[in-house]
């Protein structure tokens, strides 16, 4: 058998039988490292004793999105896809990603299809990054946002920027990461015949207490990368929202409470990336 050139790298808390579900569902023969947010639902002792081959990391604290930072740490395989404990990677859709990844060594981050295990129907990030917003090179349309569970990344590209943030924590942590990436001048495509499916338990929308953690996220991303009128415009959106709205309240003292350690860490990044991810950013139109 040839050597794996890809570890599937999983986050996850207090999720056991949605693991167990994702993890019968890959490849026997790629490498799993699942890195246990100190679950206390009984999550590492099932996985080990279902899926003895998977590699189970007990963390002694929730380190949300961190974990899976870890986990590339850990993982002995020039690349290494992400999956959610309600994800799973079609199979031969790594095989796929790893080539791209040899035969173009500029790549840092393959994106995937998503398709939605109810339906089949492809998320609208999809239909975004099929849309080529950003232009396409050899390798395939370029992008600059992802959701973390459809990536396959170079693994020394992820550790040289760092990986994902602590202070964002969990939610919308993948804008930040692809803006670190793009700014150390690595590229990021999506291929077509890389294929994740997601099944999701929860509802389409997200809770208000998702949106406020997803939204203090995104303003403070523009606080850590992005030019200081964006900053300024987003913070003060909302900031008008929080005077209603109880889930912008939440997501406005979150975002003041961080807002020091954001300055702290604060990089600008080159204009041209700032130029491609507003770009990136804007709704696809109709």
């Amino acid at each position: 058998m040839r050597h794996p050139r890809v570890t599937v790298v999983i986050a996850t808390r207090d999720r056991r039988e949605s693991l167990l579900r994702t993890l019968a569902h890959l490849d026997g023969d790629v490498p799993v490292i699942v890195l246990d947010n100190a679950s206390g639902d009984g999550t590492a002792e099932a996985v080990r004793e279902q899926h003895p081959r998977v590699q189970v990391v007990r963390l002694p604290v929730n380190a949300g999105a961190v974990a899976r930072t870890e986990g590339v740490r850990r993982a002995r395989t020039p690349y290494v896809a992400f999956a959610d404990d309600d994800s799973w990677w079609e199979p031969g859709s790594l095989g796929t990603a790893a080539d791209l990844l040899d035969a173009h060594p500029g790549v840092a981050v393959v994106v995937g299809r998503v398709r939605m295990a109810a339906d089949g129907s492809e998320d609208a990030v999809t239909r975004k990054h099929r849309a080529a917003l950003l232009g396409r090179s050899p390798a395939g349309p370029d992008v600059l946002s992802f959701p973390a569970f459809a990536a396959v990344v170079r693994r020394d590209a992820h550790l040289a920027v760092g990986g994902f943030s602590l202070l964002l924590f969990f939610g919308g942590e993948e804008h930040l990461l692809a803006l670190d990436v793009a700014a150390a001048g690595w590229q990021q495509v999506f291929a077509e015949d890389v294929v994740a499916w997601h099944d999701p338990a929860g509802p389409d929308r997200p809770t208000a207490a998702r949106w406020a953690l997803q939204t203090r996220n995104d303003v403070l991303v523009d606080w850590l990368r992005r030019p200081l009128p964006v900053a300024l415009a987003a913070t003060g959106r909302l900031a008008r929202r929080a005077v209603r709205e109880p889930a912008a309240r939440r997501a406005l003292a979150g975002l003041l409470r961080r807002l020091p350690a954001a300055l702290r860490q604060r990089r600008g990044v080159p204009p041209e990336v700032e130029r491609r991810f507003a770009t990136a950013q804007r709704p696809l139109s109709r």
